[in-house]
């Protein structure tokens, strides 16, 4: 069974995602992209912008396909 879209791993992340921008990412071994969405939306969320990276990084870890 391959670990791919809409796996119970991504379902997790993106649920991971939704409290803590990154930490989906984090929790797919993703480092890089996890400190990228985290920061952005922080940075983000101070001028009201942070909802859509917020919302990005949901998405992202919900649709993440691993390279084979």
């Amino acid at each position: 069974m391959s670990e791919g879209q809409g796996s119970t791993g991504n379902v997790l992340a993106a649920i991971c995602s939704f409290f803590i921008p990154g930490l989906g990412q984090l929790v797919q071994g993703r480092l890089l992209k996890a400190i990228i969405m985290f920061v952005l939306a922080a940075v983000l969320w101070i001028v009201l912008l942070g909802w859509l990276i917020h919302l990005w990084s949901i998405l992202d870890a919900a649709l993440y396909k691993p390279a084979r």
